[in-house]
Formats: structure tokens, C-alpha cells, sequence
């Protein structure tokens, strides 16, 4: 974690504070309970890790903020690259400290087919007097079965439930850099991932994913255009989000989520037969949709900052880009260029391929079970032995065709280990 802190010269504009975590792997779920010990929340492995990352964080600086009496404002949070990066102020005040619990929530996730729920840790409501009540929530939001699949569910957090962004604030650098492109070298990276945040619902938190809806019943992909277009027309909202390029952001909830999927499934059906009765495409698509979707294309369900074909989610810049493992001296690896390196790291926890002569010879060690039922018609042509097994003899039993050998019982020698064993006068 890197830490910037900008102060302000004025008590009236508080400092930005700039967060940077490279640790991606423990925010994204790999290892929970060091996450937990680094940033005191559970993370979960899903679809939508890089936004919960941020979220995550976000927690975190709020956390050790309260023990100050101070709170933040989140002003702009990215997940780019392979690390998350915040911008947040911090502000001074009892009265604002109380309603933090209020903006922090637990996730439960099924297993199964990925719905996801959110649990608020405080609740804050207006008394008729005019002030604010704060008060612990009520929950939890889900059964101990998935409603949709019956599978568990994972808890998750506690993450930032609030918007992780100002618009505002992220409107008035949007019009900075594109005011002065030639400032920047990646001016046009960053008016591509600022242009999706404007376009991000800031109330609604995580996101599901394309790929994701339709391999949990196993059916076709539908476009982006088509599943936004159903959301629309069944008067939810949607939008894009810039932490993942196939992310479904909507307030629509798991329910009618799966209604759209399952009338989708009816255009292009899946196979009934090949699903498990257990599996959850078996037990969603068991249940008629309520929900009549329509997948005619809307004008509205093309963002804006596709139609003007801003360059929103960076490529990798070459192949095999990425975190590169440590440095570790006297390893022999580490005296190889980065392509011999990896050449000989590849594949090290896989047996090497069998040769097919070695497969063809193995096999023939076989008997074949046809040949013994009088079924097989191959011949020599089969891949297994067609010869009949030798009787084993005995070793209880003395060799007849042989009467000058005899079966002699081991030695003391080879009892102890010895190297003499039984022989044969």
C-alpha cells in the first residue's frame, strides 16, 4: 500500500489523500484472512473483485478514520491495471463520524450461481423532529439457501456501500484533461476510463457479468446491447462499469436478473438432458420466467463512450504482460532471460506428455475383455493384448515339469536385509 497525502494550505479545503494497493491478489479473494488482517474485511472471489477491492479500501481508511473522529469522502476510485488506486478527502466531525456505520455492508454471495445481496451494519433514519436516528440494521436479506439454485452463500466485508465516486469532481478533471490533451501522455486513457465513470450508477454497488449469466445455465452468449436492451425495456437501469469490460451494473434485482436470462435460454435452449438435477442451471431454468423480456436493441442501451469509440479498457501492451515474480538470488532461474525463465516454470506441477508409442505398448500389456467375451473384431488391430493369460503357478506349489527344482525358503541373510536371498539348487 502506498500513501500520498496532498495538504491544502487552507483549514476550508481539506487534504487529498491518495491510496494505492498493488496487492491484488489478497483484495480480489485469493487469501481472506490476510485480507482480513490487512484491511479488516473478508474479500470474496467473484466477478465483480476489482470494484469489491476498491470497496474494500474504501472501509478500511473509514475505519481508522472514525478512531479520529474524521471521515472520508471518496472522490475517485479505479481498478486499472493490476492495482487499485483511491482519492479521498478527509473531514473532520463527531456528528458525520456516527452515520459511518450506516455506509458500510456485508455481501452474501451464493456459490452457485453468483447473486449476490448486500446487509447495511447501521441504519440511519429521520425522527419527526427533524434530526437523524441511527440504530442497528435488521437481517439478514437472504435464506440459508439460495432462493435461485439452492446453494450456499459466502459472506462477505465489510466494504464501502456508498458512491465511490464524485461526479462532480470527476467532471471537472474530465474537462481539464480534455481541455489540454498534450499534457498527458495517456490523455486518451484517461478521458476512455473517466467518460465509464460518469456513465457508472453511483448507487449501486458491485456487478455481474456477462459470461458469468450465461455459463451459470449453461446456454449462448447474448450481446451487451441485447441483455442492457431487456433491462431497459423492463424499466430497470444499467450501465457499464470500468473495473471489468463485460460488467452488468443494474438495480434490477437477482430475481428479474434471472427472468431475462431464463427468456433468453427459451431462444436458444439448452439442453435439459446433459444438466445435472443438482446444478444450478438445472434448478433455474426449472422455474418459468415471471418476467417477459424484450431484447429489441434500444438507441439508449449503447453508452456513450462506446459510440464515440474512446479507448475505455487498456490492452496489454505486449504478450505475457503483467506483475513479474520477485527477485530471489542464486536461483538458477534467475540467471535466464525472462523467456527462458518461463519456459522452464511452465507446466512444472504436470507429468510430460506420453509418447504414443510408450501409450501403444503400455496398453498392449492389457488383456482385451472382448476378446475374452468372443465380442472383439479388430484383431490385430486392437489396441489391447489378444493372447491368453499364462497360468501363474504357485509358489506354494512345487514346479511338476521341473523335478530337480525345489522351493527353498529364504535365508537368515535375506530375512536381515542381507543381500543373499532364496536361490535355486
Amino acid at each position: 500500500m502506498v500513501w500520498h497525502i496532498l495538504y491544502s494550505p487552507t483549514r476550508q479545503m481539506p487534504g487529498l489523500l491518495c491510496v494505492t494497493c498493488t496487492d491484488m491478489a489478497v483484495l480480489a479473494g485469493n487469501n481472506g484472512e490476510t485480507c482480513y488482517s490487512k484491511y479488516g474485511a473478508m474479500a470474496l472471489k467473484s466477478r465483480a473483485c476489482h470494484e469489491m477491492a476498491l470497496r474494500i479500501v474504501l472501509h478500511s481508511l473509514d475505519l481508522h478514520a472514525n478512531c479520529y473522529q474524521r471521515y472520508v469522502v471518496p472522490l475517485l476510485s479505479i481498478s486499472a491495471d493490476f492495482y487499485v488506486r483511491v482519492f479521498v478527502r478527509i473531514f473532520t466531525g463527531q456528528a458525520k463520524v456516527k452515520s459511518s456505520a450506516s455506509k458500510q455492508a456485508l455481501v452474501y454471495q451464493c456459490v452457485g450461481c453468483g447473486a449476490f445481496y448486500l446487509q447495511r451494519l447501521g441504519k440511519a433514519s429521520g425522527d419527526p423532529g427533524g434530526r437523524i436516528k441511527f440504530s442497528a440494521a435488521c437481517g439478514p436479506p437472504v435464506t440459508p439457501e439460495c432462493e435461485h439454485c439452492g446453494q450456499r452463500h459466502q459472506l462477505g466485508g465489510p466494504m464501502w456501500a456508498d458512491p465511490i465516486h464524485d461526479l462532480d469532481f470527476v467532471g471537472r478533471v474530465l474537462d481539464a484533461v480534455t481541455t489540454n490533451p498534450g499534457r498527458f501522455h495517456t490523455s486518451k486513457r484517461i478521458q476512455g476510463v473517466l467518460s465509464v465513470v460518469t456513465e457508472e450508477l453511483p448507487d449501486v454497488p458491485l456487478y455481474y457479468t456477462l459470461d458469468h449469466l450465461s455459463s451459470t445455465i449453461r446456454c449462448n452468449t447474448p450481446s451487451l446491447l441485447q441483455l442492457r436492451s431487456a433491462l431497459l425495456h423492463a424499466g430497470f437501469r444499467v450501465s457499464l462499469s470500468h473495473a471489468c469490460k463485460n460488467a452488468v451494473k443494474t438495480d434490477a434485482p437477482p430475481l428479474a436478473l434471472w427472468d431475462i436470462m431464463r427468456c433468453w435460454e427459451k431462444e436458444c435452449p439448452v439442453k435439459r438432458e446433459r444438466l445435472s438435477e443438482s446444478s444450478p442451471a438445472f434448478r433455474i431454468l426449472a422455474v418459468e420466467p415471471r418476467l417477459k423480456a424484450n431484447f429489441n436493441i434500444r438507441k439508449d442501451a449503447n453508452p456513450s463512450s462506446r459510440q464515440q469509440g474512446l479507448k475505455r479498457f487498456q490492452a496489454n501492451p505486449e504478450a505475457n504482460w503483467g506483475p513479474r515474480p520477485r527477485a530471489r538470488p542464486g536461483c538458477k532461474a534467475a540467471r535466464k532471460d525472462p523467456e527462458e525463465r518461463r519456459k522452464l516454470l511452465q507446466n512444472k506441477r504436470k507429468e510430460p506428455a506420453e509418447d504414443p508409442a510408450q501409450r501403444a505398448a503400455r496398453l498392449k500389456t492389457f488383456p482385451c475383455k472382448r476378446f475374452k467375451e468372443g465380442t472383439c473384431q479388430r484383431g490385430d488391430q486392437c489396441c489391447y493384448s489378444h493372447s491368453p493369460a499364462a497360468p501363474v503357478a504357485s509358489v506354494d506349489t512345487p514346479c511338476t515339469d521341473c523335478p530337480e527344482t525345489t522351493r527353498i525358503s529364504p535365508g537368515p541373510e535375506a530375512a536381515g536385509g542381507g543381500t543373499a536371498g532364496p536361490g535355486v539348487d
